[in-house]
């Protein structure tokens, strides 16, 4: 796989030597197990895949080589690049200025734009409607974008089910930059609804078998289906894709479903359901079914408590915090200075941040579960697992242990 040249501050020796060491005895990751420091007062369980993707190190590289090369310009990004509040951070002290919030919302007027402007277009990617308002400015849309090629294989496979007559259905959060921007391709040449939920997917059923009134689907689903949207004809045939940091367990679910009420209501077998259900499995992000099957193997193992570190919009890190949170007690945090004591974590739960007390508990050995996101650096991990070491005094032998287990491996 090709290595991207990023900056030093988010790389970590120590991490990259656990991941080095697991991807060289593992190469067809097979083995999900977590890496477990072992010492005396507290282990550190850290899952198999986790930190920075593709996509992501794709985008960091783009934009930091875009603001060395164009010192003498004004750079802007038109969201954030990332959801990491560090990395965000990083490039506004750089001089990169945002164009709009995460929700759409524009931060600076597109009217002072200039086609001396540098555009930088996140790896969310965007809407077909911005990239034309870019281009009608003089500004190419193109010639910084750090879109995931994995968000554009799933535009790539919604444009080619749609132009087979398919509707395509978006497993998505609706406001999300990405599920935002896959729902303007897809409607490019597809009839296009997003749902966020299985539950939704029920709802949507229910208008698949004619159960319920059209106008109930216009106010159920508003702002979220293609122009000219019509339920009694474009729910025949469909073909799911997904917001590539969705729970691909929630995803599979959701298309199996959804191919059953067609079985079901057409009375379908092997011959005819494909020509009213298309196989869309190919647009699952290999990076989030990596870092989710590493956190259900982390389930596995007993443990008691679970830190996830990483922004706090992060859609890929939200779902690993739902999964642990099922077995331990789950603490989601931005970074090592959530930590605030051996008793006190500022952590984001149910919609906002919250302080918690004695979160490490009274045991005289403590399991602790370590991962993060897709869009949390490595070095930002390190410092979340060395801030747990001192709490517990046992900072000094990170190395012996470090040692000692990959020596398993």
């Amino acid at each position: 796989m090709k290595t991207f040249d990023i900056p030093v501050k988010y790389k970590s020796p120590v991490i990259s030597r656990i991941k080095e060491t697991r991807r060289a005895k593992d190469k067809l990751k097979r083995d999900f197990k977590p890496t477990v420091l072992e010492f005396e007062k507290v282990s550190v369980l850290i899952a198999r895949h986790f930190g920075f993707c593709y996509g992501v190190e794709n985008a960091v590289e783009i934009a930091y080589r875009t603001i060395q090369e164009h010192r003498d310009k004004r750079v802007f990004l038109l969201s954030e690049m990332i959801h990491n509040p560090d990395v965000n951070a990083d490039l506004q002290a750089e001089g990169v200025k945002f164009l709009m919030d995460t929700q759409g919302n524009r931060l600076v007027d597109f009217n002072t734009l200039t086609p001396e402007d540098i555009v930088i277009v996140p790896a969310f990617g965007t809407t077909i409607e911005i990239q034309k308002d870019l281009s009608d400015r003089g500004i190419d849309p193109y010639k910084y974008d750090t879109t995931c090629p994995f968000v554009e294989k799933v535009w790539n496979r919604a444009n080619q089910i749609g132009e087979r007559g398919y509707t395509v259905v978006v497993h998505g959060k609706p406001k999300h930059e990405e599920t935002r921007a896959t729902f303007s391709h897809s409607n490019a040449s597809a009839n296009t609804v997003v749902i966020k939920d299985i539950q939704e997917a029920r709802e949507l059923a229910q208008f698949i078998r004619k159960e319920r009134p059209v106008e109930e689907f216009y106010e159920r689903f508003a702002g979220r289906y293609s122009e000219g949207f019509d339920p009694e004809k474009h729910l025949e045939k469909l073909g799911v894709v997904n917001q590539t940091t969705m729970l691909a367990t929630e995803t599979q679910e959701i298309a199996n479903y959804l191919k059953e009420e067609l079985v079901k209501y057409y009375g379908l077998d092997e011959v005819t359901l494909p020509q009213y259900f298309a196989s869309t499995k190919d647009t699952l992000c290999y990076a989030t079914n990596d870092n989710q099957d590493a956190t259900l193997a982390l389930l596995k193992e007993e443990a008691d408590l679970a830190i996830v570190v990483g922004g706090y919009n992060s859609s890929n890190t939200s779902h690993l915090v739902e999964l642990l949170e099922e077995k331990v007690p789950t603490y989601f945090i931005k970074s090592a200075t959530g930590i605030l004591s051996e008793r006190e974590i500022l952590h984001f739960h149910e919609g906002h941040e919250q302080v918690s007390v004695n979160f490490l508990g009274e045991k005289a050995h403590t399991r602790i579960i370590l991962t993060c996101g897709a869009s949390c650096p490595d070095a930002v991990v390190e410092e979340v697992l060395v801030r747990l070491l001192e709490l517990f005094g046992e900072e000094g032998y990170l190395e012996s242990s470090l040692e000692k287990s990959l020596s398993k491996f």
